[in-house]
């Protein structure tokens, strides 16, 4: 892999992938999405950060409250962005990379339309979510959903951007402007939440300064810059035959993220049930734990291109092999964070809060959450490679069981003698329950497309002789598999 890795283009990227060693290309393409993994890690850290040490424990647990109605909304973007990486990788696969810009542009198009539709959705949802808590609490919900719906359609366009980028092969260049949107994500919390005292309209303004400048520039990327995938607007309209895969794609996906959400949402509930400290002390858990579970479960998003374009083009066993090797590539990433952060834990939740309770809570839900790394990883790759062969119902189904079966069901069953710790627990089960099934199930899958491939009558399945950019060298005969 040269150093001038970023000049690459889709076509050479394409080429990698198919011929390249698998376990090679797997790193080159998680690498980047491991460092984005744990910027998105560092972004609600650094908001518990400042708002539990400058706002309090009651605008902390209002926010923490809120988070699983944001994630609600933003899930039906990245379940558009799922469908965006099986339908682009699999036609970048295909060689049809003029079909793939087209389908893009008419994605990104309609996720902005969406996240403008849904926005006074959640702004209304702000009365009753904030008559569902105690007083203490209620106008800070109130508040945050209610401002928030402004970030919504550029959150929006930042998941659909880093789907398309996934999906050509082009991790890394979702990692800058993530990392852009980190450092003003804090810069904006210090003018808005620690200069000038805004707590909750503080927070969500640096949200939204941050979301708003990052979105911009991904449009000047895909659509003003210069290079072979420069999108365009010009004659745009919807096509609705496109459209039409896209839904059928993405609406499972879309209601996997949302099932999930809603569950996590539900799970909010019970432990709202033991007060602003639980509440508070999972939120700071569960932002830590991130970092545990973000990163193992990278390497999804990496079988989801490699399976896509593999899948594409008709290797099926190159397929399957990255699956494999990145599931265990996951296993071993885990195992290495539980053995860092188990005996890390109690030192990094003291910069969090300083209340005794709350950091007591948030050390015991940390000591067992982050034991479910492996299984979560486990899931995720393999629920990564489902998607890219298109089979975006199976990721559905895993995630209802994960979520509604396995821990919310294991919650409402242990909770009259567990208490609290049945949220934490269930964690713990349902992931492992979860890589169960997923495990199952990929070993039974057929690995072929689940997408039509009728788009492409003049493609000549398996025809991969095509020349590489004369700049640039494909790959070794070493590296071939």
């Amino acid at each position: 892999m040269k150093l001038n890795f970023l000049n690459q283009s889709t076509e050479y990227r394409r080429n990698m992938i198919l011929k390249g060693n698998t376990l090679k290309t797997l790193l080159f393409l998680s690498v980047p999405t491991l460092m984005l993994s744990l910027v998105q890690c560092l972004m609600p850290l650094s908001d518990s950060f400042f708002i539990n040490n400058v706002a309090g424990t009651y605008v902390a647990g209002a926010v923490a409250y809120c988070q699983p109605v944001i994630n609600l909304m933003v899930a039906l973007s990245q379940g558009l962005g799922v469908a965006t990486m099986a339908m682009i990788g699999q036609m970048n696969g295909r060689g049809d990379f003029r079909g793939a810009r087209h389908l893009s542009t008419q994605i990104f198009i309609l996720g902005f339309c969406i996240g403008l539709c849904l926005a006074p959705i959640l702004a209304l949802l702000s009365i009753p979510l904030g008559q569902s808590v105690e007083t203490a609490l209620s106008a800070n919900v109130t508040k945050y959903i209610s401002l928030y719906a402004a970030v919504l359609p550029f959150q929006f366009l930042i998941a659909l951007f880093n789907g398309i980028k996934n999906a050509t092969g082009k991790p890394e260049s979702t990692f800058t402007p993530m990392a852009i949107m980190l450092v003003l994500k804090i810069i904006f919390s210090l003018i808005f939440i620690v200069w000038l005292r805004l707590e909750v309209f503080g927070c969500v303004l640096a949200s939204f300064c941050a979301t708003f400048l990052v979105a911009c520039w991904m449009f000047y990327v895909l659509f003003l810059h210069k290079g072979d995938d420069q999108l365009t607007l010009k004659g745009f309209r919807f096509d609705f035959e496109i459209l039409k895969e896209l839904i059928r794609l993405g609406v499972p996906s879309m209601l996997n993220s949302v099932m999930l959400s809603l569950g996590f949402l539900l799970i909010n509930f019970e432990v709202r049930k033991y007060g602003a400290v639980a509440l508070t002390g999972q939120s700071i858990a569960n932002s830590i734990s991130q970092i545990c579970f973000n990163l193992p479960s990278a390497f999804g998003s990496a079988v989801t291109t490699m399976v896509s374009m593999n899948i594409g083009a008709g290797f099926s066993k190159k397929a399957k092999k990255s699956c494999t090797t990145a599931t265990i590539l996951s296993v071993v990433t885990a195992v290495i964070m539980i053995a860092i952060m188990v005996p890390l834990a109690p030192y990094i939740t003291v910069f969090f809060t300083k209340d005794a309770q709350v950091m007591e809570m948030a050390n015991k839900a940390l000591s067992i959450y982050v034991y479910a790394v492996v299984g979560f990883g486990i899931c995720m790759v393999q629920q990564g490679a489902f998607i890219g062969l298109g089979r975006t119902k199976i990721p559905l189904v895993a995630g209802i069981l994960r979520i509604w079966l396995f821990r919310y069901l294991f919650i409402l069953c242990t909770e009259s003698f567990l208490g609290v710790y049945s949220v934490f627990w269930g964690n713990l089960f349902s992931n492992y329950m979860a890589a169960v099934v997923t495990t199952i199930l990929i070993l039974r899958t057929k690995w072929v497309s689940a997408i039509p491939q009728s788009q492409n009558e003049n493609f000549k399945k398996g025809e991969l002789e095509q020349e590489l950019p004369k700049e640039k060298k494909a790959v070794t005969a070493a590296e071939k598999e």
